[in-house]
């Protein structure tokens, strides 16, 4: 397996913890533009046009994290985020090779979610031997 290209996200609806086991710098953060503030903003206009808001920056949001996608990916979260992002790649040909792996998990520190990463591949390393 191609180790340089990996990567783990941690993820809900507001935040993915983008984890690279093999970067001196293991987690980078982006974090959705779609906040409280705002869904409140456009709530007042219409709820159609808060859910047109929220889709557009949850698209947006996915669409920075896939940018960071190389080869094979862990997507793993407390919520179904991660399923969301899963389909949103799933629709994208640019993603048709990329190996991505989905796995529901609760609420993790920094820590947890780097062991989590590493522990993962290094499984998916040791079955493929």
């Amino acid at each position: 397996m191609d180790t340089q290209k990996i990567l783990g996200v941690w993820m809900d609806h507001s935040v993915a913890n983008l984890i690279d086991i093999n970067s001196k710098i293991e987690n980078h953060d982006i974090n959705s533009k779609f906040t409280y503030a705002i869904k409140e903003e456009t709530l007042n206009k219409s709820e159609n046009v808060m859910h047109n808001k929220e889709n557009q920056m949850q698209q947006a949001f996915y669409k920075q994290i896939s940018e960071q996608i190389l080869k094979h990916v862990l997507l793993f979260g407390p919520t179904n985020a991660k399923t969301e992002l899963h389909n949103y790649l799933c629709k994208d040909l640019h993603f048709k090779d990329i190996k991505i792996d989905v796995e529901a998990t609760g609420k993790f520190t920094d820590h947890e979610k780097v062991a989590f990463v590493k522990n993962h591949f290094n499984n998916l390393t040791e079955e493929l031997s």
